[in-house]
């Protein structure tokens, strides 16, 4: 699977969602969803993470599944600490394979 090049944090995708939606208020949505403003808002202001628990609510109130809210979550946060410089780690020497032994048997 390729990376994304800078994917958007999924508070965002959600935000545009909730924009197609005629009428609904952050804090209706937010009430609806069983969470408090704060933490939506934080989420729709890319503050915050789509928890697996947000998931599987936003799954069930909106119908797009928990695997892709968590993976848009995933492929934003692996991106984001991709981008922070550090140290390279070189490769561990992967150990010899096993010898296969001789069949002495004389079979």
């Amino acid at each position: 699977m390729t990376p994304m090049h800078n994917p958007p944090h999924p508070g965002a995708v959600l935000s545009d969602w909730l924009e197609g939606l005629d009428g609904i208020t952050i804090t209706a949505f937010a009430a609806h969803l069983g969470v408090t403003r704060a933490t939506l808002s934080r989420i729709l202001n890319g503050h915050a993470s789509i928890t697996p628990d947000i998931a599987i609510r936003l799954e069930e109130a909106l119908g797009a599944s928990r695997e892709m809210w968590c993976g848009m979550q995933m492929a934003y946060d692996l991106w984001i600490a991709a981008q922070k410089p550090r140290k390279r780690i070189e490769p561990l020497a992967r150990p010899a394979t096993a010898v296969k032994k001789e069949d002495t048997t004389g079979a």
